[in-house]
């Protein structure tokens, strides 16, 4: 009479899209972690390199592989694994970034001590941009050290990598899974919308490596602005509690419209901005920068880009 295999404590959904060549650093970094508690489950989108031999190469029964029939997208590879999992906490791991070896020993030891209404644990990361290294800090939602649970309202959940998150299954139960909709934000909308029932608990330590490669998603700045118009409108109440907030939403509109050339439209969004919180500074240099033609705008969003005060996309 054959074992039934045990339930795992942790599902690991991994989405991954040609990308073969790192996909196999992003399973050994799951692998390799100080708790063992766990299953992976690689959903393949559609890939046509060599993703399912470097998959089934693990040769590890901890290892599932599932295959979407064409790309359709991350928001659906991630809701696929979701489906998948047995389990009740769910992580997610990108395709070619790196946990940290007690990324998952550190996480499920804070949510087995903590209520249920805790719902997701998520730490800080090192970002890896060729050569370089920076720490990224993840937004400080809880107000102490101590163990005080406040609610991640609205969008001060901005910023939280989803690879560094471990979530509650059934949160998603509650809440539902990711917007395959949107071409953006697919993790800041699924975190705002998780914020509404769930308290959130930060590690102040980085436990994940996130390699900075160019993404073609990022580039595409119709995208970027289509998704933060849907995070606008169907959040609205929420956002419009707090005017920075809310300026800083207009703002991230606005430079992207001008990034692309549209000053016209992108500085009626960073008038708006200004409007409603008069001393957002960076809304009004965007603004006189405005106008002095695209060539100068350009040279000062491409300084911007390299000095460690980002250009600030990330509002």
């Amino acid at each position: 009479m054959s074992k039934v295999k045990s339930k795992s404590a942790v599902s690991v959904v991994v989405p991954a899209y040609n990308r073969a060549k790192v996909l196999k650093y992003s399973v050994e970094s799951v692998l390799e972690q100080t708790y063992q508690d766990f299953e992976i489950v690689v959903v393949d989108d559609g890939s046509t390199d060599n993703t399912e031999e470097v998959i089934k190469s693990f040769n590890d029964g901890r290892i599932r592989y599932i295959k979407h029939e064409k790309n359709e997208g991350g928001a659906r590879a991630r809701n696929t694994g979701i489906k998948a999992a047995g389990s009740n906490y769910i992580a997610f791991q990108d395709s070619d970034d790196e946990w940290l070896p007690e990324k998952l020993e550190k996480q499920v030891n804070v949510l087995e001590s903590l209520c249920p209404e805790v719902g997701v644990v998520y730490t800080d990361m090192w970002k890896i941009s060729g050569d370089k290294r920076e720490y990224f800090y993840s937004p400080r939602i809880m107000p102490s050290d101590e163990i005080i649970y406040e609610r991640a309202l609205d969008y001060r959940v901005r910023n939280i990598g989803i690879a560094t998150a471990l979530i509650r299954k059934e949160c998603f139960d509650k809440v539902g899974m990711f917007n395959d909709k949107l071409p953006r934000y697919i993790d800041l909308e699924l975190f705002i919308r998780l914020s509404k029932y769930f308290y959130f608990y930060h590690i102040k330590e980085p436990l994940l490596n996130y390699y900075n490669t160019d993404k073609s998603i990022s580039s595409n700045v119709n995208d970027l602005v289509t998704a933060r118009k849907f995070i606008l409108e169907q959040y609205f109440e929420d956002i419009k509690k707090n005017k920075k907030v809310l300026a800083n939403h207009y703002f991230g509109i606005g430079i992207s419209l001008c990034s692309s050339g549209d000053f016209k439209t992108g500085r009626d969004y960073l008038i708006k901005a200004i409007k409603v919180y008069p001393l957002h500074i960076q809304s009004l240099l965007a603004v006189l920068l405005t106008f002095c033609g695209r060539r100068v705008y350009e040279e000062m969003e491409r300084i911007c880009k390299t000095i460690k005060h980002r250009w600030p996309y990330g509002y």
